[in-house]
């Protein structure tokens, strides 16, 4: 084999070896491509998992004002609460002396 068979079985084997890579990155293209109807299914799940998380936020917007709401209630009835014992408290007082009041008269 002399230099010019040697260059030219070389020339050879790069190109086949050039083509056989264009083909397989041809073929990799042609399998891997994202397909129209896909893009449109990842639009939709986009679209729903937009409309999911506000729906989220709603929800948590909602409980926050709700928690609030009912621990005011809550803190009113408390208050209302303190304030009936407070009243029952003095009543009982009264009608302590009251009795005693009327034992000591009586007496």
């Amino acid at each position: 084999m002399n230099r010019n068979e040697f260059i030219i079985a070389t020339a050879i084997i790069l190109f086949v070896a050039f083509m056989l890579g264009w083909f397989a990155s041809w073929l990799v293209n042609r399998f891997s491509r994202v397909t129209k109807a896909e893009i449109d299914e990842l639009d939709k799940m986009a679209q729903a998992l937009h409309e999911a998380e506000e729906t989220r936020d709603q929800a948590i917007t909602y409980l926050q004002q709700r928690e609030a709401e009912i621990t005011n209630q809550l803190s009113q009835t408390e208050a209302e609460l303190r304030a009936a014992m407070d009243g029952l408290r003095e009543a009982r007082q009264e009608a302590e002396e009251l009795r005693s009041y009327i034992e000591r008269q009586q007496g």
